[in-house]
């Protein structure tokens, strides 16, 4: 085990032949990730701005063992080994902590093992981007008012995906085709995507779009990040106009969830190694189609029923979910 560790506020030094973490007056056994894979377990996931934060709570989560989670990505991680599941009041305080992450793990459980191939299935929107493209496109086009109000009325229940999908587009009808170059040029990528896809992609992991955004979009992340495939509603254009259509079938919530069980057929993807992450209640299915459902920065109905939750860091938190050696 090495002696400097990634997490500056610990120290490692052997104690009668033993490796023990010690942070001031306290020590804790180190363990090696992997090594316990049964028990209940707590994996904090932060940057260096909420490192004091967590050196100031381990002694009140009185860990058993302390393991450091190395991940190529630029943040901390520490799985902490527990007597039992932390209370809600301990939930409160990691909530209330800026710039952390964190994952409860029951007894009984397993992660998705980082080493093994697996299935990344993302929606766009919001997740592997920090836009709406639809919202963006209907700025550029002169018509965000009216987009807004249709959004509203699908966000009420008035309307499913595909018919407010149908309307919104059409508002789109008559718009230059540059609107959607430009946007391709400066579409915003949400923080540690690029890291996250090459960490996975490092381990043999296929990765996926699957949006109910638009096919302009999702091919330009599939070029740019060398995706395995890419998934989303075609625009009609004609003599470089929009048409305020869309062709072919309409990818919705059960096209998205098709999705994460094709593809893993099609690689032949392990149980247990599908992975989904959106933001939204569309991505639902998704999310309960793969063996470990994430959600990104969501609506309190998709993280209600997700696996996982990265609520306040990046993309690149997202390895550190995973079962690493």
């Amino acid at each position: 085990m090495e002696s400097v560790l990634p997490f500056p506020l610990l120290a490692s030094q052997r104690q009668n032949g033993v490796y023990v973490l010690s942070l001031q007056q306290h020590t804790w056994p180190a363990f090696k990730e992997g090594q316990h894979a049964q028990g209940e377990r707590l994996r904090l996931i932060f940057n260096e701005k909420a490192a004091a934060a967590v050196a100031d709570l381990l002694p009140e989560l009185a860990p058993r063992a302390v393991a450091i989670l190395q991940r190529e990505q630029s943040l901390y991680g520490l799985e902490l080994l527990l007597e039992v599941g932390i209370c809600q009041a301990m939930h409160n305080r990691l909530e209330s902590i800026g710039e952390l992450d964190y994952l409860s793990i029951a007894a009984t459980a397993s992660l998705p093992q980082l080493s093994t191939p697996g299935l990344l299935v993302m929606d766009m929107d919001s997740t592997a981007i920090t836009i709406e493209c639809i919202d963006e496109l209907a700025a550029a086009a002169g018509v965000g008012a009216e987009v807004a109000q249709v959004t509203e009325r699908a966000m009420q229940g008035e309307l499913d995906f595909e018919q407010s999908l149908r309307q919104r587009v059409a508002k789109l009808k008559g718009a230059d085709q540059s609107i959607i170059d430009d946007l391709c040029a400066r579409l915003p990528l949400s923080p540690g995507l690029e890291s996250m896809i090459a960490e996975l992609k490092s381990h043999g992991w296929r990765t996926v779009v699957a949006s109910g955004g638009f096919t302009p979009f999702v091919g330009h992340l599939q070029q740019l990040l060398g995706l395995d495939a890419a998934f989303a509603n075609e625009l009609v254009i004609s003599d470089g106009k929009l048409l305020g259509e869309v062709r072919g079938q309409v990818v919705d919530a059960a096209f998205k969830a098709d999705v994460v069980t094709k593809c893993a057929g099609q690689w032949q993807i392990a149980a247990g190694q599908r992975l989904s992450i959106g933001d939204g209640a569309n991505d639902i299915p998704m999310v309960q189609a793969a063996d470990f459902g994430i959600a990104y920065h969501a609506k309190p109905k998709l993280a209600s029923v997700a696996a996982a939750k990265i609520n306040k860091l990046g993309l690149q938190a997202l390895p550190f979910l995973l079962q690493g050696r």
